[in-house]
């Protein structure tokens, strides 16, 4: 049971920060992680884990999902710099888009401030900032 709930985080670490396309990548990921298993046990973990696969053809986790959303359709630009992210959002969605990363409980962030269209995060350190800033910018919808 502790083996399956290591590998299951180590999924849920490997999705947030990698672009997953397909079970074998995932397999690969795990393997070098030291998680060896099949592709049906990852099958299960996907499962159980509520993967979903994006219209872009890569897995997210399902509480990610809102996040996405908010991310595709209302956000502008993302930078970090130090611990520090500033998200630029469409005018009026500042505190939405600041509350569905919130809800995302993203372990890198400490928590956010917003304003009508801009979002200040702090982040644990200068490279869980990056993390979640790549993470932002692979659900921003290219304008």
């Amino acid at each position: 049971m502790r083996k399956r709930a290591a590998r299951q985080e180590a999924i849920r670490h490997i999705v947030r920060r990698e672009h997953v396309r397909t079970q074998r990548d995932l397999v690969e990921h795990l393997e070098t992680l030291g998680f060896p298993c099949t592709q049906a046990t990852v099958s299960r973990d996907i499962s159980e884990l509520g993967l979903k696969k994006l219209h872009e053809g890569y897995y997210v986790l399902s509480e990610d999902l809102h996040l996405q959303r908010m991310v595709g359709d209302l956000v502008v630009s993302v930078m970090a710099t130090d611990r520090f992210l500033i998200v630029k959002a469409s005018t009026g969605t500042g505190q939405g888009v600041a509350a569905a990363l919130d809800s995302a409980d993203r372990e890198e962030l400490l928590g956010t401030i917003a304003g009508d269209d801009t979002i200040f995060a702090i982040a644990r350190t200068e490279t869980d900032a990056k993390v979640v800033a790549d993470y932002l910018e692979r659900f921003m919808t290219r304008r």
